[in-house]
């Protein structure tokens, strides 16, 4: 799969076949691909909180906020949740300031998913003591995203934005989820020249 494939095909899923198992060896390939992303003055701050078995994924998933347009929806139903999670952490005795460095490890570690076969969420929005104290996070450690991974059941499409220029995403009638984007020409404000 080529880069701009990967990329297309990382959607923000959010629900999965629970059934299907992420194998550790998968969540740590994924990590790896963090490590060797660039990190802001190399400082590496981050670490990583795998969970892959349902006793571990039972007792994050309460902490999660799942889809802020989508009100009336309260995440995923038990069977259709993601059955892995990376949670991103930020070692505060090495900088206290993480910068964007989360973001880029989370989408290296998003387009290896979609690589293997699956699919995931970025989840910003978290109970982020109540998930530190309940998994026993030392206070060092920050949340700072959320991996949810798994083997996505639903189809997530892009359109162009439309006449009312709104960009919130929503579900139709056949629970596709719809995701508009803005289109390349509202983007660049100076073009370059082709040659």
């Amino acid at each position: 799969m080529d880069l701009k494939t990967l990329v297309v095909k990382s959607r923000s899923y959010r629900r999965f076949d629970e059934s299907y198992p992420v194998d550790g060896k998968v969540l740590r390939s994924l990590v790896q691909l963090a490590q060797y992303s660039p990190t802001g003055n190399n400082m590496q701050p981050l670490k990583f909180w795998l969970s892959n078995t349902p006793e571990m994924n039972e007792r994050i998933f309460p902490y999660l906020g799942w889809a802020g347009s989508l009100k009336e929806w309260k995440g995923p139903e038990e069977g259709e949740r993601p059955s892995a999670y990376i949670i991103i952490l930020g070692d505060t005795e090495i900088q206290v300031n993480f910068g964007v460095d989360h973001g880029i490890a989370a989408q290296s570690m998003m387009l290896g998913a979609v690589e293997k076969g699956l699919g995931g969420c970025m989840i910003g929005s978290a109970q982020r003591k109540g998930l530190q104290k309940t998994l026993g996070i030392p206070e060092r450690y920050r949340i700072l995203l959320v991996l949810a991974l798994g083997k996505p059941i639903e189809r997530v499409v892009t359109e162009p934005v439309g006449d009312d220029g709104t960009v919130k995403y929503y579900r139709d009638e056949d629970q596709v989820h719809h995701v508009p984007k803005r289109g390349l020409e509202t983007l660049i404000l100076h073009d370059v020249q082709n040659f």
